[in-house]
């Protein structure tokens, strides 16, 4: 073939060249600028959860900020995104993006831009744990095997084994986290008990105009919280979760039916036999019994420091300081555990006549 014929060629295919980057460039340029009502949610295999984002307390914000781009999150977006194609031509209909874990993990940076207040106090209670903390507590796993049901409450988006999580199985040690990365992972994020696309309303201001609006006519707003199962990979609504039916011996124990309270007995549960105290459960007996655990523990931190203080004075009816008394449930062998402390506890010789 001649030189000049070969340049001629050249020349062609890098114009060629050139006009694909400039259409695929353009092309994502104006997907990163347009609305997702112009781009995401106009694809109608996910239809569904377009439609409850535009509901959600979120649609303000764009698809991208969680779930990213095909290119900027990492391969397991890659992929996802590619399935969608491949599963648009097959024609087999809807699939739901999933974020995992790590990516998870990295949204929480997008939640404390709104959430400030909120992800602080996550941070300084004890959902916030890595996994190291958990799989890696040498009292805990000396008394109780590391097993696959720990991932029900502490690894709910971890998308392995415990197995594949630390080693040994066993009850002695030393353990180890198999992958390091995965060591700093927060067991219980955010997502474990809120979900993006759920319906809801953003805050607006009141009207002003009518004093009685403010207080009397504000509408309720019902509970941010559901509970995730680690098993459906859904998340579950608490009016769908059931009341926790407990006993003490054969006494039916009062529990109150708080739609959180439903989400925290997902995991400090009790035995199979339903009876109060075992496993861990904390539900509240005793002179508390049928308070929520909302009485006490602050929501994202579950602080319960000023619990105390809601209810009593300073002193207590009895004539002791309830902010001096040991009401931990971390020791066993406290006499005011608060979830189960009687006034027999104390008063072996029966409860004393109240001081003038």
């Amino acid at each position: 073939m001649p030189i000049k014929n070969i340049r001629k060629s050249i020349k062609i295919v890098i114009i060629a060249a050139a006009g694909l980057l400039a259409v695929f460039g353009g092309f994502i340029v104006y997907w990163e600028a347009a609305t997702p009502q112009n781009t995401c949610t106009s694809c109608h295999e996910i239809d569904g959860p377009a439609s409850m984002w535009a509901e959600s307390g979120h649609r303000s914000m764009h698809c991208k900020e969680c779930h990213e781009t095909a290119f900027s999150g990492g391969l397991h977006s890659l992929v996802e995104k590619g399935m969608m194609v491949v599963h648009h031509f097959a024609g087999s209909g809807e699939r739901i993006i999933m974020l995992n874990e790590v990516q998870l993990a990295a949204l929480l940076t997008n939640c404390k831009r709104c959430h400030g207040v909120e992800y602080a106090r996550w941070l300084s209670g004890g959902h916030s744990a890595p996994y190291s903390a958990i799989f890696l507590n040498e009292k805990h796993n000396t008394a109780v095997q590391p097993n696959s049901d720990c991932l029900r409450c502490h690894g709910m988006f971890y998308e392995g084994t415990i197995t594949d999580l630390v080693s040994p199985i066993s009850i002695k040690g030393p353990w180890k986290i198999l992958d390091p990365e995965q060591a700093a992972m927060p067991v219980i994020p955010c997502f474990a008990c809120h979900e993006i696309h759920r319906k809801g309303s953003v805050a607006a201001r009141a009207d002003y105009s009518d004093p009685k609006k403010i207080y009397y006519s504000t509408p309720a707003r019902s509970s941010a919280a559901l509970f995730y199962d680690r098993y459906d990979k859904a998340h579950i609504e608490t009016g769908s979760l059931p009341v926790l039916k407990l006993w003490e011996g054969e006494r039916p124990v009062d529990v109150s039916e708080d739609p959180i309270q439903r989400i925290c007995v997902q995991c400090h549960a009790p035995n199979a036999f339903h009876q109060a105290g075992t496993s861990d459960d904390r539900t509240p007996r005793g002179i508390h019994e049928g308070l929520s655990c909302q009485s006490c523990h602050e929501g994202h931190s579950n602080d319960p420091r000023q619990s105390c203080m809601n209810c009593h004075p300073a002193v207590s009816n009895c004539g002791l300081d309830v902010m001096k008394m040991n009401t931990t449930f971390a020791d066993k062998n406290s006499p005011h555990n608060i979830h189960s402390m009687r006034c027999l506890d104390c008063h072996t010789k029966g409860v004393p006549k109240k001081r003038a």
